[in-house]
């Protein structure tokens, strides 16, 4: 069996653009045609697409105290939560021009968790939602000294009031699956981290 695609860019066409909002956040109107699995070109259709920057996240893990960093914080986009809009996750930011992953994500860390030295491990890259969104991020295992670690963080400039909290790491997979834990970014990079955890406490990962 074979993971290849099937179709490439060359097989779509994009045949008009219009935007619609141009903020913090884009939103464009596209229409577009491609090519269909059973042979010959779809008819034409319209998506509307969220333009947004890449993003980097990192899982605090302190492999010496076998604990774990978490942000918590408001999200609007959680209002409906059973849980409340209050979220628990890994340290996350948008990128700024001219600048790498590894230092937005070193940047976060600093802004978000206090953290300031760290050995980051990337664990992968995926699309948040790309059904309607070009949003790609980009995923770290940060690796640092948390027994003296906590606090709030964040800039007020940009409203940010963040508690950072470190928790035991068999609570948090206890709990990952039912919990405020319940943002993409967080659960993929626990996970891979309750499958790599022993192999990062031996210090060879």
């Amino acid at each position: 069996m074979t993971f290849e695609p099937r179709f490439n860019s060359q097989d779509l066409e994009q045949l008009s653009e219009n935007t619609v909002f141009d903020g913090f956040l884009k939103l464009s109107r596209k229409q577009f045609r491609h090519r269909r699995f059973n042979g010959g070109w779809s008819s034409e259709f319209e998506r509307e697409l969220l333009m947004k920057k890449d993003g980097a996240a990192a899982v605090v893990y302190d492999p010496v105290h076998d604990t774990i960093g978490l942000v918590d914080q408001f999200r609007s986009g959680a209002l409906t939560s059973a849980w409340g809009p209050w979220c628990l996750e890994v340290v996350a930011g948008l990128i700024e021009p001219n600048e790498s992953v590894e230092e937005l994500i070193r940047r976060e860390l600093a802004e978000e968790a206090g953290v300031t030295a760290a050995r980051l491990i990337p664990i992968t890259e995926y699309y948040s939602t790309p059904g309607c969104c070009n949003e790609k991020i980009h995923l770290f295992c940060a690796l640092a000294d948390l027994s003296c670690a906590g606090g709030v963080y964040g800039l007020d400039a940009e409203h940010e009031d963040i508690l950072f909290s470190v928790h035991p790491a068999e609570q948090v997979f206890a709990a990952m699956l039912n919990s405020r834990m319940n943002n993409a970014a967080t659960l993929i990079a626990l996970l891979w981290l309750q499958l790599n955890r022993p192999t990062l406490r031996t210090g060879n990962p």
